[in-house]
């Protein structure tokens, strides 16, 4: 019989604590994390905050000896706040497209963007400035060259804090929309109805639901061709042989006359028929270089859409960057075009204002400030609405998002021929919506989908499609749009003009009721 064990059973083995060491360095790693993730959000606030330091700096050195000093600084400054929130909001359209389709890197996308949004600003930006600072609320009509320069003061506050909250939220909006719609009510505080120009209104207001359907409908034919034509085919890489040079050739037609309209058409002046020549010309040149050129790339490629792909990728750059160059060449009116109109005002005597002809042309600094502000704005705010529209809305790929470009390209041509003003936000948003639509309705519609899943299941009819679109997995699987990004961005086009509108009455009748006149 054998002695039982009385040995106690080892006692378990006390769990050791991390040392104090390891705590007090986790301490000072979760420290530095907060730090750069504080530092993320106060920095490009810190850069915004110097820049306009710097207009201050600027302005003060070129109107410190004329009359009305302190008004011209303080519009040069709002001028460049109002440009950083161009960049920030606007240009981002240009550029999305390409981004969410993995044809360019976000980073070399704002570097791109930045300097062709310069270059179109200096070389062809002042014409349009003309239009915006005199075209929607005349000196003459407000009569008192002080109201107005004071009216023109507070619609760029007021257009700049609209577009900075629109930033804020997340939702792309015309500037156009926005200045246009700050100058309006600044013009009826400080003068009435009358002093608005309420035909060129009325312009803007059709454009609304014009410019978004227009560039919605084109992209989804653009993307309709490209399916039936090339992706579709069972020699793709014949079939994008055949016709990628011939939508290459398109792009540049189109881009040539969009750069004749809204670019170099205003560094010098061409008609409408040199306009349509010039571009048949480089469209017809750029579809004979690009045969050969896409023939080499194609070679060695899989005979499947994956592959068709790179093939758009240059095309879709090149349009991203003149998207960009006509982009600043038009909308760095909307920042300095009252910052001219108050300069003209305040440096202008008497009978020249009641003649409403003005001393000076835009200033080349003054265009310096809009051209640097937007680039400014892209850089440090323009990421977040970059992957919006590129990604959030709806997939893209360099074929869809080079549907989306050339329709923008296309929709300004048909818009300027009839005469309407018309929004690249709206534009490109709406062209991005109309190929995510499009794909949903060519899920739900097409032949060559009911013949696969005839081959799939053995048999598809019309009540096993009803069955179908009851499904919710199915349901979610055919909706490639977000829904909730369409109401919002609706939501906030049809708010721009009032909301502008009303808070630049609501700063001028403020500013006249505490300071009276500037």
């Amino acid at each position: 019989m054998t002695k039982p064990d009385l040995k106690p059973p080892p006692r378990a083995q006390p769990k050791l604590s991390k040392p104090t060491l390891d705590k007090d360095l986790d301490k000072i790693t979760y420290a530095e994390e907060a730090a750069q993730h504080l530092s993320r959000r106060v920095l490009p606030f810190g850069l915004g905050l110097v820049f306009l330091v710097l207009v201050m700096a600027l302005a003060g050195i070129y109107v410190s000896d004329r009359p009305g000093a302190v008004i011209m600084v303080a519009a040069a400054v709002l001028g460049g706040y109002m440009a950083m929130n161009i960049g920030a909001n606007d240009v981002t359209n240009n550029v999305g497209a390409a981004v969410g389709a993995r044809a360019i890197s976000i980073g070399a996308a704002l570097a791109m963007a930045a300097v062709f949004e310069i270059a179109g600003a200096v070389i062809a930006g002042d014409t349009v400035v003309m239009t915006i600072s005199r075209g929607i609320l005349a000196p003459e009509a407000v009569g008192n060259p002080q109201d107005f320069a004071t009216a023109m003061l507070v619609a760029l506050l007021a257009a700049a804090l609209w577009i900075n909250l629109s930033t804020w939220l997340n939702a792309p909006v015309s500037t156009t929309h926005s200045i246009v719609g700050a100058v309006m009510g600044a013009g009826i505080a400080a003068a009435g109805m009358n002093s608005v120009n309420w035909g060129a209104l009325a312009g803007i207001t059709a454009s609304w639901i014009i410019s978004p359907l227009l560039g919605g409908g084109l992209a989804a034919l653009f993307l309709a061709f490209i399916k039936e034509f090339i992706l579709y085919r069972i020699d793709k890489i014949g079939a994008a042989k055949r016709w990628v040079p011939v939508l290459v050739g398109l792009m540049a037609g189109a881009f040539t006359l969009y750069l004749t309209v809204k670019g170099i058409g205003q560094v010098f002046e061409l008609g409408r028929y040199d306009s349509v020549i010039a571009g048949f010309c480089i469209g017809l040149g750029c579809w004979l270089v690009a045969i050969p050129l896409v023939r080499r790339q194609a070679e060695g490629l899989e005979n499947r859409n994956q592959s068709l792909r790179k093939l758009f990728r240059l095309p879709l750059v090149i349009s991203a960057a003149l998207l960009s160059f006509a982009h600043g060449a038009n909308d760095v009116a909307n920042a300095i075009g009252p910052v001219v109109a108050i300069f003209q005002a305040i440096g202008e005597d008497t009978a020249t204002a009641r003649m409403g002809a003005p001393i000076w042309a835009t200033p080349t600094w003054v265009t310096l400030i809009g051209a640097f502000g937007i680039a400014v704005g892209l850089l440090l705010y323009g990421p977040r609405l970059i992957r919006l529209v590129g990604t959030q809305i709806t997939k893209l790929n360099p074929v869809r998002a080079y549907c989306v470009a050339l329709s923008a390209a296309v929709t300004v041509i048909l818009a300027s021929s009839l005469g309407l003003p018309v929004s690249s936000t709206h534009i490109a948003i709406g062209a991005v919506f109309g190929v995510g639509l499009y794909r949903e309705w060519y899920i739900r519609n097409s032949k060559r989908r009911i013949a696969y899943l005839r081959e799939k299941f053995g048999h598809w009819d019309a009540e096993d499609e009803q069955v179908a679109e009851r499904d919710p997995d199915e349901v979610g699987r055919r909706r490639l749009v977000r829904r909730s990004y369409f109401i919002t961005m609706i939501a906030a086009w049809s708010v721009t003009v009032p909301c502008s509108a009303g808070l630049a009455a609501l700063l001028y009748g403020s500013i006249s009721l505490i300071f009276g006149h500037i």
